[in-house]
């Protein structure tokens, strides 16, 4: 793949993207000032990987309060349990693995999938093979006629109208991961210039989402990429910006409808999606933002 051309900087110029980026750089740059941020930075980090950890399990169906969370140490009781338990794993090794990130994203993927999934599940650390199938995306999917009122990880709203195509079979998942991946590595050995950090977060984001290349996690595993592509990025090099608590905050229903978006592949669902991802980015920021301030009221 050529090293000077990034394909995808036309996703930059998308109409509300080149605002989406200011207003998310903005609002990093004022988190990064913040002044408890000299001083106890990796407080932060630990605190931000926690809250995102549980907002995360939360999207993908176990939505436990957070002292719950902060509380427990067996995750292997339920289900619930072993989805807090692979989210707290993820986002605990998902920083440290950003030299290997940089040059094979896909022993990464693999990585994060067997942290989640455990040595006991034979799927564990591989993408799925042919006729092996996905687990669903939103496992507290509510028939459209059901939908709640949106606001929380499990609500409805209209976005529970939007259907969602299949998961693509094996051969496509492959080849797809491996075009990623290819990209990826050419963004490192790129000097300047390129699509900002943004932009790729949310493609890869939703591009693990479409492809849902393993036979479960794949939720806490997109998240957990998006963040190491903004580390990566240097958009958020201390992980101190939790995106997914963003995201249950905007509700299950109204990530459903932008996935849909980018799932369509036009412009229009392109930019939707972009801006979804800016927008649960900005409020991680605001989540984060809130814990140095109770810091420096000496709260915590």
């Amino acid at each position: 793949m050529s090293t000077g051309t990034d394909p995808l900087a036309p996703l930059a110029e998308l109409p509300g993207v080149p605002e989406a980026v200011a207003e998310v750089r903005k609002a990093v740059d004022r988190l990064y000032g913040h002044r408890v941020m000299r001083r106890r930075a990796p407080e932060v980090t630990s605190e931000a990987a926690l809250r995102g950890a549980r907002a995360s399990a939360a999207l993908d169906g176990a939505d436990w309060p957070l002292e719950e969370v902060r509380r427990r140490s067996d995750f292997g009781a339920d289900r619930e349990a072993r989805t807090v338990g692979a989210a707290l794993r993820i986002s605990a090794e998902a920083g440290q693995l950003l030299s290997v990130w940089r040059h094979s994203p896909l022993q990464v993927l693999a990585r994060l999938h067997l942290l989640a999934a455990g040595d006991a599940d034979d799927s564990a650390g591989r993408p799925r093979h042919a006729g092996e199938t996905a687990e669903v995306l939103f496992p507290l999917e509510l028939p459209a006629a059901e939908g709640v009122a949106s606001g929380g990880a499990g609500a409805g709203g209209a976005g529970w109208a939007v259907e969602l195509p299949a998961a693509p079979g094996a051969e496509e998942v492959a080849a797809r991961l491996d075009q990623l991946s290819q990209l990826l590595v050419a963004r490192t050995e790129r000097p300047t210039g390129g699509a900002p950090a943004l932009v790729v977060a949310a493609v890869v984001h939703g591009e693990l989402l479409a492809l849902r290349p393993f036979s479960s996690h794949n939720g806490v595993i997109a998240r957990a990429a998006q963040r190491i592509v903004l580390i990566a990025e240097g958009l958020d090099p201390k992980a101190i910006c939790p995106a997914e608590v963003g995201l249950a905050e905007l509700g299950t229903g109204a990530y459903r409808r932008a996935l849909a978006g980018y799932l369509a592949g036009s412009p229009e669902g392109m930019a939707e999606w972009i801006g979804h991802c800016g927008q649960a980015l900005r409020l991680g920021v605001r989540e984060s933002t809130a814990v140095c301030e109770a810091m420096q009221r000496g709260m915590v």
